[in-house]
């Protein structure tokens, strides 16, 4: 199976949605974090700055991900000037568990990094997702600590709960 991963444009917008809440019931079945749903608007905007990304294969969207350039919410003092990405928000069908998507990800986000001269690729996720912290580690990131973050308004809901997981690895 090949795997191709390119911007999202405006007419994918309505397959992202299955997938999100997908994402979410899954979340839902085998932990306690969970996002709450995004508004169009957020996905619009993100597809608009090509920012948003679906994973594809045989011409199916198997995934979507959307990358930022900063997150000094998240990553507060860490968020310096070190060059980074920031993935966020990678959801896959339920038909693509098991293919390790991530790690299409990752050698995409690499190629992507060199290119861009970034150095580092980040990625968070709830404090205490154990088995999806583990996943990010076996998959070459490295744990950097746990954080808690100020929810302010605009932020998507799963923020509120506040403790995050933070991992990295080089470009």
């Amino acid at each position: 199976m090949q795997i191709q991963i390119l911007h999202t444009t405006p007419e994918d917008i309505p397959a992202i949605f299955p997938l999100y809440d997908d994402a979410i019931a899954y979340q839902k079945q085998v932990g306690n974090n969970h996002w709450y749903g995004f508004k169009s608007e957020q996905i619009e905007k993100e597809v608009d700055e090509d920012r948003h990304y679906k994973i594809l294969a045989n011409g199916h969207i198997l995934g979507v991900f959307c990358l930022t350039f900063s997150d000094p919410e998240i990553w507060q003092e860490l968020n310096d000037d070190t060059h980074a990405m920031y993935i966020h928000r990678i959801a896959t069908s339920h038909q693509a568990r098991g293919l390790n998507l991530v790690k299409h990800i990752i050698v995409w986000a690499r190629a992507y990094a060199q290119e861009n001269n970034l150095k580092l690729i980040r990625i968070d996720t709830g404090a205490g997702n154990d088995r999806l912290i583990n996943y990010y580690i076996s998959c070459g990131f490295t744990f950097i600590k746990d954080t808690t973050i100020a929810y302010e308004p605009g932020m998507p809901l799963h923020y509120k709960d506040g403790a995050f997981a933070l991992l990295e690895m080089p470009a």
